[in-house]
């Protein structure tokens, strides 16, 4: 269903191939290391069945265990989490429907490379469980020598693990695109300005020295593909930019160059507020069904780990997290057999979405599968 996410959990890698893990049930933080000097309790559990093939007991109707799914599985480095929910669900972002607390690991929502994922049959539902590996400790007597080692970095969401890569998008009004102050010219004649440049900006008289800004470029208008309402209109990233000096024309200093920044592009203050990366990934309300209005940094087709922009926002519920499959419409044949009659094609599935920045009208969301490009005008609705 999905090939691993380079680069590997646990493995160093350059920023082109920083692409990393997908789909946690929880991500947050390595959890502490155990107490050195603790014995760990025993958790009294009610009595499981023995494990079972997949094909021996019924599965919930929506977590709906593989055919293929085995009985145990070793974490290895360079798993990632929708690569192990995969090998054991048909849709694995129900992964928390069949996860176990284990009650002797300190935070059983997250899974390090060693553990070990076994398959348990509860009353005829499926259940996984940490069920083994270097977390997983027998109730012994320590001794004083007991020896405590780090366990590796936890696997991350995708949205999680690019965020310093991931656009931070923006949404404005005409208004607020018209109103925004602007780069004006740099100490010399240059028409293209990078991090570290001094450059002269009009519009932020009255600002504090100090202020820090986000330099963006206007770019194309949203509309509604069929209503035709306007949605607002993009604000492509371009670099950060702090006052040094007031004034008309006022000083700034390009403090981080997203891409290279050019005469006429626009500034807004900085917002400060933390971008949520920690969110469950799960499927939208099942009548949801919108379109791909817009592709981020792509003339006309995108694949896994760009951005795409749909008609769906804060107003019809759509949330963080939420995961949308997208569908190719079904072109229009003329069938010669049947003296040329014009049938249309049944659409076909070309890839999964996940929502991580939502607006009142629009939403941003990370492709996490594709098996065919995706363009604007693709539909997506409920996987």
């Amino acid at each position: 269903m999905s090939a691993p996410f380079p680069p590997r959990a646990g493995s160093a890698a350059s920023i082109v191939t920083l692409i990393l893990a997908l789909l946690a049930t929880g991500c947050a933080t390595a959890p502490r290391d155990p107490a050195p000097e603790q014995t760990p309790a025993t958790a009294e559990r009610a009595p499981e069945a023995a494990p079972a093939s997949p094909k021996e007991a019924p599965t919930p109707a929506r977590a709906r265990v593989r055919d293929t799914a085995p009985e145990r599985y070793v974490v290895r480095p360079g798993d990632t989490l929708w690569d192990i929910s995969t090998t054991f669900l048909e849709t694995p972002w129900y992964w928390p429907e069949i996860w176990v607390d284990n009650p002797q690991i300190e935070n059983p929502h997250l899974i390090y490379p060693g553990d070990v994922i076994t398959l348990h049959y509860v009353n005829g539902r499926p259940r996984l469980m940490v069920d083994g590996g270097p977390r997983v400790r027998p109730t012994v007597k320590l001794s004083p020598r007991v020896r405590a080692e780090p366990l590796p970095p936890s696997l991350d969401t995708p949205v999680q693990a690019l965020q310093q890569f991931l656009i931070r998008p923006r949404v404005v009004t005409e208004k607020q695109m018209e109103d925004s102050p602007y780069l004006l010219a740099s100490r010399d004649e240059r028409m293209i300005f990078g991090a570290g440049d001094r450059l002269y900006a009009r519009g932020l008289e009255g600002d504090p020295v100090g202020s820090r800004y986000h330099v963006f470029r206007p770019g194309g208008e949203l509309r509604d593909p069929e209503t035709g309402e306007r949605l607002g209109f993009e604000a492509i990233p371009v670099a950060g930019a702090e006052l040094v000096r007031g004034g008309d024309p006022a000083t700034v200093v390009l403090t981080r160059s997203d891409r290279e920044a050019l005469q006429g592009d626009r500034l807004l203050p900085q917002d400060d507020s933390a971008q949520d990366f920690l969110f469950t990934p799960r499927p939208p309300h099942p009548d949801a069904h919108g379109q791909v209005i817009s592709l981020f940094d792509a003339i006309s087709r995108i694949a896994r780990f760009q951005v795409a922009v749909i008609n769906l926002g804060e107003r019809d519920d759509v949330e963080q997290g939420q995961v949308f499959a997208v569908h190719h419409s079904g072109r229009t044949v003329r069938d010669r057999i049947a003296g040329g009659e014009r049938v249309t094609l049944p659409d076909e599935r070309a890839g999964l979405l996940m929502v991580f920045r939502t607006f009142d009208k629009v939403s941003y969301a990370l492709v996490v599968e594709s098996t065919h490009p995706i363009a604007q005008g693709n539909t997506v609705r409920h996987p």
